[in-house]
């Protein structure tokens, strides 16, 4: 569960990380790093693909600067999982309810810009 989201730092589960990272179900990927910077293409999302779950939450920074490139929505999709993608305070609490409500949910989270 996410408990807390500021400007370059994000506190998981008691734990505070300061680089971009990637929540799973069983643990947390910190930083994150996309191979053309602010956007996420399918190679991005190598390590969640692996792991289907049935939403992927995208926390695209304190502006929405990062950008989820259709590649990666469709690999995405093609396990059958849903993407959101919104500014990273509201993806932290799209996460959290989803998780409270069961779903198999992972968030990749931009702490920055």
């Amino acid at each position: 569960m996410v408990e807390g989201y500021r400007f370059g730092r994000v506190t998981v589960n008691g734990e505070t990380y300061f680089r971009d990272v990637i929540i799973f179900a069983d643990r947390v990927e910190s930083g994150w790093w996309r191979r053309k910077g602010h956007e996420v293409c399918a190679e991005d999302v190598a390590d969640i693909v692996a792991e289907p779950p049935e939403v992927v939450v995208f926390g695209t920074g304190a502006v929405g600067r990062v950008e989820v490139l259709p590649e990666a929505e469709e690999a995405l999709r093609s396990i059958g999982a849903e993407v959101i993608a919104e500014v990273t305070e509201s993806a932290c609490d799209t996460f959290n309810r989803l998780l409270g409500e069961g779903r198999r949910v992972v968030a990749a989270l931009h702490l920055t810009c």
